[in-house]
């Protein structure tokens, strides 16, 4: 049986608003700049979000430009950043990222294909980045989204990238933006990647739960 997909997303829009905010979204609403939100979602990548708050804001006091990240070595870059996880290779291109963006005259660019040409920017961090510094219609596909989709069966994929494809036909666009932040946030609070909380899930009566083992309730 299909699942309603506004319905989903309604309920979970209202749920989330008591969760903890993802933080380059919090970025994002704090300072409206490209730049800041590009770094911190490099910094975030297979890194918890409270590591990346801490590193983004060290790093981004130092350098909250392209030109005063420019003036920093890798070296010092990586001691600020530490301990996000991979910080060597994202100091790496952090330091490689001002020259990489002085062929869009120093600004962030706001189209997938021209933000993927960037250092450290994949298909996941371009789709971030243009939704939630520019407010573009675009499809983030991270592990939470993809596999909570999979979970309620409304697509059924095997890679992220093979799951944006099929979320690029299925849903519909009004959902494009908010899909992200939504899953994340539900994801890393409720319906967590193991042992999730079905049992204090709103959507539990409603959900597939497709190759989910739930967590037991706790004792009373």
């Amino acid at each position: 049986m299909a699942i309603d997909i506004a319905f989903f997303f309604g309920t979970l829009r209202q749920e989330v608003e008591t969760y903890q905010v993802p933080v380059v979204d919090l970025i994002a609403v704090q300072s409206r700049s490209a730049f800041k939100v590009l770094v911190a979602t490099i910094l975030s990548a297979r890194t918890k979000d409270e590591v990346t708050a801490v590193a983004a804001q060290r790093l981004l006091e130092q350098a909250p430009d392209t030109e005063a990240l420019r003036a920093l070595s890798t070296s010092q870059i990586q001691e600020l950043i530490f301990p996000v996880g991979f910080y060597k290779s994202k100091a790496q291109y952090l330091s490689r990222l001002p020259h990489a963006l002085d062929a869009f005259q120093g600004q962030v660019p706001d189209e997938i294909d021209a933000l993927v040409t960037l250092p450290g920017v994949g298909r996941k961090t371009a789709n971030l980045v243009r939704t939630v510094a520019f407010d573009k219609d675009a499809i983030c596909v991270d592990t939470h989204v993809h596999r909570i989709m999979n979970i309620w069966g409304y697509v059924k994929t095997k890679t992220p990238f093979d799951t944006e494809k099929a979320l690029r036909k299925k849903l519909p666009k009004k959902f494009w933006k908010e899909a992200n932040r939504i899953l994340v946030t539900f994801g890393q609070g409720t319906c967590r990647p193991v042992g999730p909380h079905c049992y204090r899930c709103v959507l539990e009566e409603y959900c597939p739960k497709k190759g989910v083992k739930p967590r037991k309730p706790p004792k009373k």
